[in-house]
Formats: structure tokens, sequence, C-alpha cells
């Protein structure tokens, strides 16, 4: 039997999540939600059905797991809550700040309806977050370093869209070479925000804006550039679409550990990931935590998990008896 999949929200995300479940033998995609117009979303698979986001209640017995497409800013800090008393669901929700609050509110409402509620899903949060678990427990004596990219942004991104006088943007987030060979050397460095990552923009401001004022605007801007090393580029419209209309990322998570009675030996545990498709890895993830979410509501799971909470056996097709046999 096939583990029914519904998506919740069909942007870059909910369309990765549909490319991944057709190379998933297990998955079928089940219906799609939407709070746009249905019949203004075209999805890629024959004979699925997109309905209006309203109607998901009526569709409960149809879905096996429910998947969160939305953002992290206003959609998940509500849906999840409100589809965890109905469905077992999965969301990437990835302000780290906010995964405790986010965590107690659906665990609470997972527990009430006797669902898995699987938060988090992605990279980072996620493959990163179990790559620094792994990595601290085995070399307990140590130091975590993560960087990101090279790779587009889309907060900053977004952020800088916010200008008065910017078309269009994209933003790159770039580590620091020497800051990376610095923690691959083993030498423990103590590095700043502005020592560790650069960000590159690429903009297209309105005929007539002010570009040195828009330039400064982003390079001051709190939270998001302030911080950081800053270059920006003014770009045309057809540049931008031309040359920069993907959205790669991937990063890097390091640990620098000793061992020995008196840490004589050094060792580095590094896990990478280039992506060519930020959404599209992302997806990928989060259907095999699906997977996952299936299997425990099966055995009688309930409430809120994260990635650390999750046997490495569930995600994947295989049984235990081919893992045995093929991977360990």
């Amino acid at each position: 039997m096939s583990i029914r999949i519904g998506i919740m929200g069909y942007g870059n995300l909910g369309r990765g999540i549909e490319c991944a479940i057709k190379q998933n033998e297990d998955m079928e995609l089940k219906a799609v939600f939407t709070r746009r117009a249905p019949e203004s979303v075209s999805i890629l698979t024959e004979g699925v059905q997109v309905y209006p986001a309203d109607q998901i209640l009526d569709h409960k017995e149809e879905i096996d797991v429910l998947i969160l497409c939305g953002g992290s800013a206003t959609d998940l800090p509500v849906q999840t809550p409100e589809y965890a008393k109905h469905f077992h669901v999965v969301d990437s929700f990835d302000t780290h700040a906010k995964i405790p609050q986010h965590f107690a509110a659906v665990d609470a409402s997972a527990q009430e309806g006797g669902k898995v509620a699987v938060i988090s899903c992605g990279w980072d949060p996620g493959m990163f977050s179990l790559n620094r678990l792994y990595a601290g427990a085995i070399l307990p004596v140590g130091q975590d370093y993560t960087f990101w990219g090279k790779g587009v942004s889309q907060g900053h991104s977004d952020a800088i869209r916010r200008v008065n006088g910017v078309v269009d943007a994209k933003q790159y987030t770039i580590p620091v070479e020497e800051a990376l060979e610095a923690v691959r050397s083993g030498s423990n460095p103590e590095l700043t925000t502005r020592q560790k990552h650069l960000r590159e923009c690429f903009v297209v401001a309105t005929e007539g804006a002010d570009k040195e004022k828009i330039e400064t605007e982003i390079k001051t801007m709190p939270n998001y550039f302030a911080d950081y090393d800053t270059i920006v580029h003014f770009i045309s419209k057809d540049e931008l679409d031309r040359d920069h209309s993907g959205i790669p990322h991937g990063g890097f998570v390091i640990r620098s550990g000793k061992t020995g009675w008196e840490g004589e030996n050094s060792h580095i545990i590094e896990y990478s990931l280039k992506l060519d498709s930020n959404p599209e890895f992302t997806a990928s993830v989060i259907v095999a935590y699906a997977r996952a979410a299936y299997r425990m509501g099966q055995k009688g799971h309930k409430g809120c998990k994260t990635v650390f909470d999750i046997p490495p056996a569930y995600l994947s097709a295989m049984s235990g008896e081919e893992l045995r046999a093929h991977l360990l």
C-alpha cells in the first residue's frame, strides 16, 4: 500500500514535494490544497485534484501524511498546530530561535489529536542539525562551525526587494575561504559573523533611482547586512533573469575535536552539501520524514518530533533486513 500524501501550499517547495513523491515508489500524491483559486494552480501529476485550503478536513480519510509548505514567519506557526490535530504532518519551520516555542504548540495539538507531527525538516534545521549532534557526541571536546553557501538566501533577497527603488534582487551568502581553511586546519579559530560569511547582492533598480542611497541602505540594514561585508552589483532585469534565475544553496558543518589522554590527537568531521535547488533538496528531506511520520503513527506514536527523535531506519523505504545487508 502506498503512503498517501497531501500537500498544503504549491510554491517552490510544494512543487519540489510533488517531484520527490514521484521518486519514491511507496508514496502517492493524493491531493494538493491551496489558498489561491484552485483552477489557477497547475500541477504536474495527472489525475490529482487541487482543492481550496478550507476544504482540507473533507479529505481527512484520504490522506496519511499532510506536508505543510508554508512560510516560517506567519504560515507554519498557525498551520502546523492546527492541522496536527487532524493529520500526521511534516513541516520545514526554520526560524531556529523559535523552534522550542513551535515544538510546544505543535506537541500540544498532536498529542490531543493522537497524531505524529515532525517539524523543522530540511537541511538546516534538519540534516545539518543531525550532523552537529553526531559530531558533538563523538568528539565531546571540540567546537562546531557551520557555514552556509554559496547560495541564494531567499529571506535576504526579499529584504533587498523591500528597499525603495529596487525592482528585483538576488542575494548570495558566501563562506569566507580563509575562515573555512582555518577551521579545517584544526586550529579552532574564534570567528566573528563578519569573518565567516560575506554577502553578494545583484540588484535591479528603477530607472533614475539613487543607487548610492540604495547600496547604503542595503549595507546598513540591521539583522540582514550590517554585520557582514556586503558587495552590491547593479544589473539589468534581463541579466538577473538570465544569470540568477536558479535557487542553489549548500554549506558545511565542521566539528574540530581532540582525543587522547591529554588531547594530543586532532580530528575533523565535515559534512557538506552542494545543491542546485534548495527547495527541491529540502522537499526530498521532508518526504523521507513523511515516511517516518507514517511509520511512527502506525506504531502508535503521537506528539511532536524533530530529526533528533526519529530512528534513521524509519526514513528509508528499505526493510531492516535490506538495510543490514546492504548499508551497514
